[in-house]
This record gives C-alpha cells, sequence and structure tokens, in this order.
C-alpha cells in the first residue's frame, strides 16, 4: 500500500501572498491519518491560530474515514501543530503586525511516513493583486503555444 500523499491547498497562494514557508507535524487520531492517505481534505477557510503559546489549525475538514466504527473523529476538529519553540515564537510575534495570517499550504507526508503540514505566513491580496496573478498566468498559458 502506497503511504504517500501530497494534498495542495489550491487557493492558498491566489489568495494571499506568501511570505515565509514552514514545515509543521500534527497531531492526528487514526482515523484522521487513513482518511488524508484517501485524499479526502478540505481546506476551505482554514486557518491558523495561537491559543497560548500553541499553533492550531481551524477549519480543516478531514471526512470521516469510511471503514471507520463509532470511533470516527469529528471532521471539522481542531488540530494541533507542532513547531520547533524558536519557530513558535517567531511566528507569534510576526502574527501580531497588521495584517499577516499563518495559512495551511499542503498536507504531506514525511520521509518518515508522518503526515506534516506546509503553513506559510501570508499577507492577504488586494482585488488588483489577484488580476495581475490572473493576467501572469495567461500570459505563461499563452506562451507555451
Amino acid at each position: 500500500m502506497n503511504k504517500s500523499f501530497n494534498i495542495p491547498n489550491k487557493k492558498a497562494r491566489f489568495e494571499n501572498e506568501i511570505l515565509e514557508v514552514y514545515s509543521a507535524g500534527i497531531l492526528l487520531t487514526g482515523t484522521e491519518i487513513k482518511s488524508i492517505r484517501q485524499g479526502k481534505v478540505s481546506f476551505n477557510d482554514s486557518y491558523c491560530f495561537f491559543a497560548g503559546n500553541e499553533l492550531f489549525v481551524r477549519n480543516l475538514h478531514i471526512s470521516e474515514y469510511s471503514h471507520g466504527n463509532i470511533y470516527n473523529h469529528d471532521p471539522l476538529r481542531i488540530r494541533k501543530l507542532l513547531l520547533t519553540a524558536r519557530e513558535l515564537r517567531k511566528l507569534h510575534s510576526k502574527v501580531k503586525e497588521k495584517g499577516l495570517t499563518i495559512i495551511p499550504l499542503r498536507i504531506f507526508s514525511s520521509e518518515r511516513g508522518f503526515a506534516k503540514m506546509e503553513i506559510a505566513l501570508a499577507k492577504g491580496k488586494k482585488l488588483y493583486d489577484k488580476r495581475d496573478s490572473l493576467r501572469e498566468k495567461q500570459y505563461k498559458k499563452e506562451e507555451k503555444y
């Protein structure tokens, strides 16, 4: 059975300007990791926040495992992210700045088979920035042909 996976957040780079990228572990239950391996993850409106000195991800929808029983997980459960103390302090100080947020970019498996989440310190794009992104994408598409 292939245990590797790479599930991207397709809207993240379009909606936000990425400043810094980090790789964080995720605290998951057994049925959650099985659903992730099936690719049943939705990033709609998901974001990261601090509670005390710990980082959590909210609105990350991991569907219930199809063969799960009464011990299946809550799909929208708040999940803890695991980072080093230095990275947490750095992120916490930068999030206090105006307009910066932490968003999930993708969920992937590490070399050892653990689930990891790539998170980014980001600033939301304005409407005209999004138009510029679409224009650049269109130019690149036309250059291919």
